[in-house]
């Protein structure tokens, strides 16, 4: 869905240090006087880190454990003597977090044949790390019908308020999990129900009115869904959001926050990211951190066009792999994201701002009279294709509960269905563009996730499931998948690259990212890239500005092709 996100203009002044690996590249160029850094050590912070700290005029804002970290307001001036600590591991700005963001896609994805055998997220928890969660009656159905979403807490800074003011958090939430009380009767043509209608949702609000958060609120968020994990049966967090790659995932805080949480048996399901028409590169490198980990299931969004998969396309603004810098070969694996209705919260920033997406009930009892229902809404984007997998996991772990993160991930991406068009296209009048996408490993990863074929499927990865590392031969122009040595993929039949990722792992060698474009130098993409700094895709471009991509996009209100943005 349509994406909000801080943007900061900043005057590009290098840091005079000799050694700039500790440093990120935004932190490098930034000019302000004091900057809040987000401080990686290489060991639980202590007392004297502290004090070394306070001697350089820096002031501790946020301890974040889970990282061996601290957020820290300090003068730029002694950044450099800050990291010239050995004890210091890498230094970072606080960045900004955005969300990633009809009909039903239930039937796309065979939701039905897990309802049908009894698995319905039942007992499953799914932390929600999002824009918070509106009190709709389709989340209730707990214990004497309490409510389902069982925890809230806010970790937006000023903000005690779990509510969801921006209108994001409760769409996906009903995607998860909602049970489709306020669709069911005589006077509802149609029923909108998640995928996981019995599980049960922790609310941790991290974006505020506008959509907008921080690395900090997101790690912290984590940190808390890991320590909640035996309270209330966390098994899945949900990451409808993200932000631009600025180093490799080793070294950035909040893919290492995702590690330790897959790492504690929760299984993290993170948004691809909608920059899928981003120029010159066809989109391709344009995946989101956190979904540039290799640990995390990644997922990319298609448009479900018809009740069954089989005339399903991608979506044209789908981030696709593979990774910046890392050249992770993600997706994992794609969903129906566009045009979806969810459950809506009244009077947030999105319900307020689009009120073309509010959803006609199709007639009343009453004389079959039309009106705006106040209880669902439209949304498309890779946020929403992120909550139908959340939902799609809680019913397997319901089925299979001893599947740890790893086996689940392997399991969704071997079972996924694979005949997604070879290629796609949209003509988009504003942008006066056509967009093309094709069926290959980085478009749409393993394949289109199928609830039934993963809970049919007996097969147990036993060794972990990183997505495999791209690599370019530029004398050939193919592209090979290279696994890490602790991975499952091609140690057997059932999990060799053909099985999981079906034809989609060759890519086409002649189409124009592999040739003029240069993704695999000193292109856009890698490297010290405009893209993921202060200009290209992050600065005032038009992805960002007055440009046509986003400005009177079709995911917030009347379109054609779908409701695809426009």
């Amino acid at each position: 869905m349509r994406k909000f996100l801080v943007i900061c203009f900043l005057t590009v002044v290098t840091l005079a240090y000799a050694d700039n690996s500790k440093l990120s590249p935004d932190l490098q160029a930034a000019s302000a006087k004091n900057v809040v850094v987000l401080i990686q050590y290489n060991h639980a912070p202590e007392p004297r880190d502290f004090q070394n700290l306070s001697n350089l005029l820096g002031t501790v804002v946020k301890d974040l454990p889970l990282v061996n970290g601290v957020v820290a307001d300090i003068p730029r001036a002694n950044i450099i003597a800050l990291s010239n600590r050995a004890d210091v591991k890498y230094i970072s700005l606080d960045r900004p977090h955005h969300a990633s963001g009809g009909h039903s896609a239930q039937d796309a994805i065979n939701a039905y044949a897990a309802w049908q055998s009894g698995y319905t997220g039942k007992g499953i928890g799914v932390a929600l790390i999002d824009s918070g969660v509106f009190k709709h009656p389709d989340l209730r159905g707990g214990v004497h019908n309490s409510s389902r979403v069982v925890y809230s807490q806010s970790f937006v800074s000023g903000r005690s308020s779990t509510d969801d003011q921006y209108g994001h958090g409760t769409h996906v939430a009903g995607l998860i999990a909602g049970d489709g009380a306020s669709s069911t009767g005589p006077k509802y043509s149609r029923t909108f129900e998640g995928v996981a209608p019995d599980a049960n949702i922790i609310n941790l609000r991290v974006l505020d009115e506008n959509g907008e958060g921080t690395d900090s609120a997101v790690i912290a968020a984590i940190a808390q869904a890991i320590n909640l994990k035996p309270l209330f049966n966390i098994r899945v967090i949900n990451l409808s959001l993200g932000r631009g790659v600025f180093e490799s995932y080793k070294l950035d805080p909040v893919c290492q926050a995702v590690e330790a949480a897959w790492k504690h048996g929760i299984v993290v399901v993170v948004a691809a990211g909608n920059d899928g028409r981003f120029k010159p590169t066809d989109g391709y490198g344009t995946i989101n951190s956190p979904g540039n980990d290799p640990y995390v299931i990644t997922v990319g969004a298609t448009k479900p066009l018809t009740p069954s998969r089989t005339g399903d396309l991608m979506a044209s603004y789908s981030s696709k792999g593979p990774t910046a810098l890392d050249h992770i070969a993600k997706p994992d694996v794609v969903a129906p994201g566009n045009m979806l209705v969810s459950l809506e919260a009244p009077n947030s920033t999105l319900y307020d701002g689009y009120p073309g997406n509010r959803v006609l009930y199709s007639y009343y009892v009453n004389g079959g009279s039309s009106a705006y229902s106040s209880t669902y809404f439209t949304l498309s984007g890779t946020s929403m294709a992120t909550g139908l997998v959340s939902g799609v996991i809680a019913d397997l772990l319901q089925k299979s509960p001893e599947l740890k993160p790893d086996q689940v991930k392997a399991r969704l991406m071997k079972t996924a269905w694979k005949s997604l068009p070879v290629f796609s296209s949209i003509f988009v009048p504003t942008a006066e563009t056509t967009y093309t996408d094709q069926d290959d490993v980085f478009t749409v990863g393993a394949g289109y996730v199928d609830v039934e074929a993963a809970l049919a499927d007996a097969d147990v990865a036993t060794e972990t499931a990183m997505s495999p590392t791209a690599n370019y031969d530029r004398k050939t122009g193919n592209v090979y998948l290279t696994p890490s040595a602790s991975a499952v993929w091609n140690t057997s039949p059932e999990w060799n690259f053909r099985t999981v990722w079906g034809t989609s792992q060759f890519v086409h060698s002649n189409s124009a990212m592999w040739g003029a474009y240069a993704v695999w130098g000193n292109s856009a993409i890698w490297g010290n890239s405009a893209m993921w700094k202060n200009s290209g895709m992050w600065g005032n471009n038009d992805a960002w500005g007055s440009d046509t991509i986003w400005s009177d996009s079709a995911m917030w209100g009347s379109s054609i092709e779908a409701g695809e943005p426009n």
